[in-house]
C-alpha cells in the first residue's frame, strides 16, 4: 500500500525544499526515541518520507508512481532506512546543513560557526523616566548601573599577574575540539569550544585573585547619556558596548534604555504635535481677543478672532515636539471653549435678556 509521504511530514505537496526540512525538524523533535513523545517506528517512517522528498528526482518519482515508485524505474527505488543512514542516498543534501539540523534534532552543537572567541556580554535595559518637555526637546542624564567590567587587576584575561599562561594542551591552541556523536543514524562529528580553555586557546597556572578568572568583576558605573530630541513613550535607545562586559576580553553587550514619560496635565501628544484645551468667555469669543496660551516653549499669544465658535481649533505652527531624527517641529493645536457663567447678577442676566443673542 502506498505510504503519503506528505502527510507523514505534515508539509502540503506544493511544499518547498526548505519547507521539507522544517517539517521534518519538527516531526523528527517530537518522535525522536530518546524523548519521552518518542516512536522508534513513527521516527523512521519520518526518515523514510524526508528521505524521498527532500531529493528532487525521487520526489519526482514518488509524485507520478507513489512510495512504490521502483516499479516504475527499475533500480531507482528507496530501500528503506537502510539507504538512509548509508549515505543518504545520493540525496541534493548539503552534509554540513544535515549535520546541523541533526544537531537540532538531537541536541549536540553543528560544526559551523563556531568561534574561539567567549560569547559577548549579556545585554542590559533599564527603565528611564522623563518629563514630556524632556522629550520633546532632549536632555542629558545621569545614571548609576551595576553591572560586569573589565577586572583591571588582570586586564580581563583572567590571569593572575605573573602567572603562567600557555597554549591549551587540549586543542592545541584552537579553541575548539572535534566530538563524536551516535545517534540512531549512526556517528556524527561536531566541534565544540574546548573543555579545558573555553574556546581561548590557553591555559594559565594561576587564576585572577579578583576575578576568579573570569576577567570580569560587577561594579557601579556612572553614566551620562543623551536623550535624543522628539522620543516617545516606550521606544529604546540602544548604546552599543555599554552592557556587560564579556568574558576574557570578548566584546561588551549593549544597553537598551527604554523610555518612560510622564504624563502631562496641561498636553496631549500625538505623535509630533501638541493638543491643548483654552477656555475664554463669551464676550472674548463674540468680539475677538488676544489670549495667553501656554505651550512647551513657555506662553504665548493667541489671538482669537469675534465670532469665534466654542470647539474650534487653532494651529500653532512649529510649536510642538521635535520630529525625532528629522529636522522641525510638530505644531501645537489649541482647542478653544467657551465658559459659561455658573450664576449672573440681576444686571448681567438684564443685559442678556435685552441683547437677545
Amino acid at each position: 500500500m502506498s505510504k503519503d509521504y506528505y502527510k507523514i511530514l505534515g508539509a502540503e505537496k506544493s511544499a518547498s525544499q526548505d519547507d521539507i526540512k522544517k517539517a521534518f525538524r519538527v516531526k523528527a523533535h517530537q518522535y525522536h526515541p530518546d524523548k519521552a513523545t518518542g516512536d522508534e517506528a513513527k521516527f523512521k517512517e519520518i526518515n523514510e518520507a524526508f528521505q524521498v522528498l527532500s531529493n528532487p528526482q525521487k520526489r519526482s518519482q514518488y509524485d507520478q508512481f507513489g512510495s512504490d515508485f521502483s516499479q516504475g524505474q527499475p533500480g531507482g527505488g528507496f530501500s528503506g532506512w537502510q539507504d538512509f543512514s548509508q549515505g543518504f542516498g545520493g540525496s541534493n543534501i548539503n552534509f554540513e546543513d544535515l549535520g546541523d539540523m541533526m544537531g537540532d534534532v538531537f541536541g549536540f552543537g553543528g560544526s559551523r560557526g563556531q568561534s574561539r572567541a567567549q560569547a559577548k556580554g549579556n545585554d542590559l535595559q533599564m527603565i528611564l523616566t522623563i518629563t514630556l518637555e524632556e522629550a520633546a526637546f532632549g536632555v542629558e542624564r545621569d545614571i548609576d548601573i551595576h553591572k560586569g567590567v573589565v577586572c583591571e587587576h588582570c586586564k580581563g584575561n583572567g590571569a593572575e599577574p605573573g602567572s603562567n599562561i600557555k597554549t591549551c594542551a587540549t586543542c592545541h591552541g584552537k579553541g575548539e575540539v572535534i566530538q563524536a556523536q551516535r545517534t540512531i543514524l549512526g556517528s556524527f562529528q561536531s566541534r565544540v569550544v574546548c573543555p579545558d580553555c573555553q574556546g581561548e586557546g590557553k591555559t594559565y597556572s594561576q587564576k585572577c585573585t579578583k576575578c576568579h578568572g573570569q576577567g570580569v568583576v560587577k561594579d557601579k558605573v556612572k553614566m551620562k547619556i543623551k536623550i535624543p530630541a522628539g522620543i516617545d513613550e516606550g521606544q529604546n535607545i540602544r548604546l552599543t558596548g555599554q552592557g556587560e562586559a564579556g568574558l576574557k576580553g570578548s566584546r561588551a553587550g549593549d544597553l537598551f534604555i527604554k523610555v518612560r514619560v510622564k504624563p502631562n496635565p496641561n498636553f496631549d501628544r500625538e505623535g509630533s504635535d501638541i493638543k491643548s484645551t483654552a477656555e475664554i468667555k463669551f464676550n472674548q469669543a463674540a468680539l475677538g481677543d488676544k489670549i495667553d496660551v501656554e505651550i512647551l516653549d513657555g506662553k504665548v499669544k493667541l489671538k482669537v478672532p469675534e465670532g469665534t465658535q466654542s470647539g474650534t481649533i487653532f494651529r500653532l505652527k512649529g510649536k510642538g515636539v521635535h520630529r525625532l531624527q528629522s529636522r522641525g517641529r510638530g505644531d501645537h493645536l489649541v482647542k478653544v471653549v467657551i465658559k459659561t457663567p455658573k450664576s449672573l447678577t440681576k444686571k448681567q442676566r438684564d443685559i442678556l435678556t435685552d441683547l437677545n443673542i
